[in-house]
């Protein structure tokens, strides 16, 4: 979930901030205290978003009464919500705010949401933004105000699939592999997904067209400095995005996301991939 790992990043950043005295602070009782809240809350996912108190208190690793004490102190503060007749906690409302904010703080949203508007109006078509919350590629933005007959909407928030979305294979494709949950996995049992990968990281795009919704989408990835944190994509239907990663479109998405790259302070090359100058240079795109 993109909130607790955004959670778990700032306690990180905190951390690294404190310095040689990071190390006897570690254990105090605030540190630990927001641990295991961020514990609590990351355990919840699209998949699993209702939990029993059992299951809680698995992923805390501590006693029934523990989580119960920090459960109720979550739900206090509206970060939790109890069904009593089920008995079972799902994430309460203040997440939603606290989302928001979340998204909102991402430099890199602000600065792509004028670009993917103006791509909109280019291509007529949905433009997407998508980040990686440690697991998979997550929403955070998406442009659908076409004049198309035929709109394809994405809801932010969205998660989507990481082997099998071209949003997913651009993380698969540039990020570390070890920020990957089982990719090496994945890679070792399918040839067809190691040639898309290696395809990714040579041309800097992804194409993609499920066989089971018609729907067509193209992705580039938005690098600050050598780290990718973002990718950008193109979604529409099989009839109006062309096949391919060189049509008109795939040519303006790769121009759209260089130009965030390179207002995010990354000189890029061609293909969408930064330049090895590393000086931070802003680039035109062509």
């Amino acid at each position: 979930m993109i909130l607790s790992h955004l959670v778990l990043e700032g306690i990180q950043m905190a951390d690294d901030s404190l310095g040689s005295a990071r190390s006897a602070e570690q254990g105090s009782p605030a540190i630990q205290t927001v641990q295991r809240a961020a514990v609590i809350l990351n355990a919840f996912t699209a998949a699993r978003p209702r939990l029993s108190l059992n299951e809680l208190t698995a992923s805390l690793g501590t006693s029934k009464a523990t989580a119960h004490r920090y459960t109720k102190a979550l739900r206090e503060s509206n970060l939790l919500r109890y069904d009593e007749r089920e008995g079972l906690y799902s994430l309460g409302p203040q997440i939603l705010t606290l989302s928001a904010a979340a998204r909102a703080a991402m430099p890199v949203i602000s600065i792509a949401g004028p670009h993917m508007q103006h791509l909109v109006r280019e291509i007529d078509e949905t433009v997407v933004l998508s980040v990686w919350d440690g697991d998979t590629a997550v929403v955070v933005r998406a442009d659908d105000n076409t004049d198309r007959v035929i709109r394809v909407s994405v809801r932010t928030g969205s998660r989507l699939s990481r082997t099998e979305s071209a949003q997913g294979r651009v993380f698969c494709a540039f990020l570390p592999p070890d920020d990957v949950p089982g990719l090496a996995e994945d890679l070792a049992g399918s040839a067809e997904l190691r040639h898309e990968v290696d395809k990714i990281r040579r041309t800097g795009i992804s194409a993609n067209t499920p066989s089971v919704n018609g729907v067509r989408s193209l992705a580039a990835p938005i690098f600050r400095g050598s780290t990718l944190i973002a990718a950008m994509a193109i979604v529409g239907t099989t009839s109006s995005v062309p096949e391919g990663t060189d049509s008109p479109l795939a040519v303006a998405l790769q121009r759209t996301a260089a130009v965030v790259t390179a207002e995010l302070g990354t000189a890029t090359g061609e293909n969408g991939h930064p330049t090895a100058n590393g000086n931070g240079a802003r680039t035109r795109a062509r």
